[in-house]
């Protein structure tokens, strides 16, 4: 009797969380807002999307990373020049992927509480089955998170996230971004202020 074949493992993909930022504006680091909620739903957003390893990125909070209180099995890493931009968050993220097994990085900022596991299962999910290895959700038409990149775009991302630019700088200059619209599971709002707060 002939055996069915076995549906092929997806890559792996690990799940980067920004969460280094002071939070000037929000009055705090986001790492902590809402007492760690925005942190931990992040995580759980990568990791129930199918991301393995999921590595946070510390910053302003200190490389100790016990008063955010991260899930079990979460990796850590500290970006020790996290003052000079998001640059230096991505560069710590991606370094950090490169050394476990993963195949393609999930970036996603601590900042996005709305988005969650089914919108980074869609996005890895259309980065797996794009040549160029490259996906990003986007919500009103406007470019959103996560951001899925490759392997082996890793080294030119790293290359050219400086100062506040992450990874956009080299991203925009390609016309191989697969766009995934997610309108219909969050909002992809960057949350830059608490709910009280006027502005």
């Amino acid at each position: 009797m002939a055996v069915p074949d076995r549906p092929a493992a997806a890559p792996v993909c690990a799940g980067i969380v920004l969460a280094a930022g002071a939070g000037t504006r929000y009055g705090r680091p986001k790492a902590l807002a809402e007492g760690g909620a925005w942190l931990r739903g992040a995580v759980a957003a990568l990791r129930d999307g199918g991301c393995d390893p999921v590595i946070v990125v510390l910053g302003a909070t200190g490389p100790d990373p016990e008063p955010l209180d991260l899930p079990a099995g979460v990796q850590h890493v500290w970006a020790a020049d996290w003052a000079t931009g998001l640059g230096a968050s991505v560069r710590a993220g991606l370094i950090a992927a490169a050394r476990t097994p993963a195949r393609y990085a999930a970036i996603m900022p601590v900042d996005t509480p709305d988005v969650g596991a089914d919108v980074v299962a869609r996005v890895t999910a259309a980065a797996f089955e794009a040549p160029s290895g490259l996906a990003r959700a986007v919500f009103r038409n406007t470019p959103g998170h996560p951001v899925v990149v490759a392997h082996g775009h890793w080294t030119s991302v790293c290359q050219e996230a400086v100062g506040d630019s992450g990874a956009r700088t080299y991203l925009s200059g390609r016309n191989d971004m697969v766009c995934v619209t997610c309108d219909d599971l969050a909002t992809g709002v960057d949350r830059d202020y608490p709910a009280s707060s006027a502005r």
